[in-house]
């Protein structure tokens, strides 16, 4: 049974209610891969959902054109000793593929003492295995989602390689290796002989290769196209009712009834609202009485037809802080952190540079003369780079944070907001 498309001009005070569900009555905010996954995971086990978003379409934020990889088990922790030897270099802008925007602001100022905190050994450590768990959730919940629905995102199991230049740095990343491999991770470090046996297509890379690290259980998907398959599914197999074009407002609650309010004015009403709203999502909660501590960070990226020598495995250049994946018949490439910087424009500039660095390591990857339209995105940070999934109270819950792995997490954290909210359900 087909669920129609919710016209926000048509629900006032209408109770969130129906669909093919008997539990709780939730509105999902936020319809990114976050939102869509965990509206599927609430759906799945007996919700009655409402998925809201601002924009007319799903998938319109951070997930529309990001890297597309699947880092199932490469989650490094953003905070680490070695990014806070590099600090000095950041805030002058002296690091190619990253750069920090201080500014004197209280929240900003709160979450950069908290990053710093969790740039510790231990703590890279802890954080980095936390979000390895996750990973290796979201890689089952992925598998599952797709062994029981058909769905066309440009999925493909082809491993990924992070290459590396510099002969310290992969010391470092050995250690690492060794470390999650004790916790389910499957990685390997290869020499560049070794590297290239795997993909081929590095026999035209440019710059010098120190060696590589091999994640084969890594993948790669189309985000954009996973949000449009996942609602065209919510609403025909799983009766969710849909509302795109209704920026979210105010988010109220008394008498047990949760009450989210759009922008025209009209009201849904419901038993619980959770909140995916990615880099909106502070402003969501903040109205909310709640406070989570996010930051965001813009990245960009260009997608092109494919080249005479494209790769088969998904490339990250560690150097660079560059990624190359094929997606069917077009290569993406993205990279760029900004950290602290909420400006949604396109810098032609940098999107300039990155194509051009891509363009110098890997000449024939893709047809860099043929380059698309370049796009940037913002993508909410936490200090510890892993979601804040929590239940803030009875009404109200909130699954964001997600940072540059909104695309590998979104499966593994929608399973658990949905366990924490409906209860420990299959």
């Amino acid at each position: 049974m087909a669920a129609a498309q919710l016209n926000p001009l048509q629900v006032e005070r209408r109770a969130v209610a129906g669909g093919l569900g008997q539990g709780p009555s939730i509105v999902v905010v936020g319809a990114g891969v976050v939102g869509v996954a965990t509206a599927y995971a609430l759906a799945r086990r007996g919700a009655q959902v409402t998925l809201v978003d601002r924009e007319a379409a799903a998938g319109q934020g951070a997930s529309f054109a990001n890297g597309a990889q699947l880092s199932y088990v490469y989650t490094d922790a953003l905070a680490s000793p070695a990014l806070l030897r590099k600090a000095p270099g950041l805030l002058l802008g002296l690091e190619p593929g990253f750069r920090l925007h201080a500014r004197l602001d209280p929240d900003h100022l709160r979450w950069l003492l908290a990053f710093l905190r969790n740039a510790s050994a231990a703590r890279f450590r802890a954080n980095t295995l936390a979000g390895l768990a996750l990973g290796l959730e979201s890689m089952a919940a992925m598998h599952a989602l797709q062994a029981r629905h058909a769905l066309d995102f440009a999925h493909a199991s082809c491993g990924k390689l992070h290459l590396y230049d510099d002969e310290r740095a992969l010391r470092a990343a050995r250690t690492l290796v060794e470390l999650k491999a004790r916790h389910g991770a499957d990685q390997r470090v290869l020499t560049p002989a070794e590297a290239i046996g795997v993909e081929p297509a590095l026999q035209s890379r440019t710059r010098p290769l120190a060696g590589a690290v091999y994640s084969p259980q890594d993948e790669v998907g189309d985000p954009y196209r996973f949000c449009q398959a996942m609602i065209a599914l919510l609403r025909s197999d799983y009766g969710v009712r849909v509302a795109m074009g209704s920026p979210v407002v105010d988010v109220a609650f008394g008498q047990g009834v949760a009450t989210v309010c759009t922008a025209a004015g009209n009201r849904l009403l419901a038993d619980q609202v959770v909140v995916c709203a990615g880099a909106d999502a502070g402003g969501i909660l903040a109205r909310a009485g709640s406070r989570v501590d996010l930051l965001a960070m813009k990245g960009y990226s260009l997608t092109l037809p494919r080249g005479k020598d494209t790769p088969r495995a998904s490339l990250t250049d560690v150097s660079r802080r560059l990624v190359l994946c094929a997606l069917g018949d077009e290569v993406r490439i993205a990279g760029l952190a900004e950290l602290g910087l909420a400006d949604r424009s396109v810098d032609a500039t940098r999107c300039r540079a990155l194509l051009d660095a891509a363009s110098e390591i890997l000449p024939m990857a893709a047809d860099y003369a043929r380059a698309g339209q370049p796009w940037a995105g913002l993508r909410p940070m936490t200090p510890t780079s892993l979601p804040v999934i929590r239940r803030i109270h009875a009404g109200l819950a909130c699954n964001v944070g997600h940072g540059m792995l909104g695309w590998t997490y979104a499966m593994g954290s929608a399973d658990r907001l949905a366990r924490l909210v409906l209860g420990d359900q299959s």
